[in-house]
């Protein structure tokens, strides 16, 4: 009784603490248009680092979303610029985001196949 107690207490705190991931795909039939090329403000600062615009899916198109100065989160942090994959259903964006990592900036901007 003891060892089925102890099973179940284990299984039911794997399961709490487990993480919930939930991934919601938004799907374009068209390719995003091409890159728009932005002439950068001023630097406003130290420490900042230009973030290129891009084009985001907005109720079944895309819309451009301007570049911006920003600052890294953490010392030597890489911008990953969003870019585009193609699937069955669609064109899928990935989100830009700060990483550790520059991963040897493999993808080009905005599209692939």
């Amino acid at each position: 009784m003891k060892m089925k107690w102890l099973f179940s207490a284990t299984l039911a705190a794997a399961a709490v603490s487990a993480p919930a991931f939930a991934q919601i795909g938004v799907y374009i039939g068209a390719p995003p248009p091409p890159i728009r090329y932005e002439a950068r403000p001023p630097l406003p600062g130290p420490g900042y680092a230009w973030i290129d615009g891009y084009w985001e899916p907005y109720g079944g198109r895309y819309r451009w979303v301007g570049g911006r100065w920003d600052r890294p989160p953490y010392p030597g942090a890489y911008w990953s610029h969003p870019h585009y994959d193609h699937y069955d259903r669609g064109w899928a964006m990935h989100e830009g985001h700060w990483d550790h990592d520059d991963h040897g900036d493999h993808h080009d901007w905005g599209h692939h196949r």
